[in-house]
């Protein structure tokens, strides 16, 4: 097993499960696991399947790219924080998600919150 691998996939599960106010238990009814296999996961113990990690992008709004680690770590001195990446990679799967005036609604209370 890759250990740094299933600590990475394990880190970025429980910060997405936490972000959405969801359990382990919660999350393991929605992709079919026992909470204590989902436990193992997120203490990086162990990696899912590829079924059940495709499953757990999907329930916890990760892109499998952020879930593996593949994408590119904000430059060192950036002010942006590690776990801002996966929010705004979660916001960004949401909004594609979204027809023309959701978008459109989106991007106008963004910019009100913004200000």
């Amino acid at each position: 097993m890759n250990e740094q691998l299933a600590a990475h996939l394990g880190a970025i599960a429980r910060l997405a499960r936490e972000q959405m106010s969801l359990t382990q238990v919660q999350v393991a009814e929605r992709v079919g696991m026992a909470p204590a296999v989902y436990s193992r996961v997120e203490r990086g113990h162990m990696i899912p399947s590829v079924e059940t990690l495709k499953k757990l992008c999907i329930e916890l709004m990760v892109s499998p790219e952020d879930m593996m680690g593949l994408t590119e770590s904000p430059d060192k001195g950036s002010p942006t924080r590690p776990e801002d990446t996966v929010t705004l990679r979660r916001l960004l799967f949401l909004a594609r998600k979204l027809d023309a005036a959701k978008l459109d609604a989106l991007v106008r209370i963004t910019t009100e919150l913004a200000r």
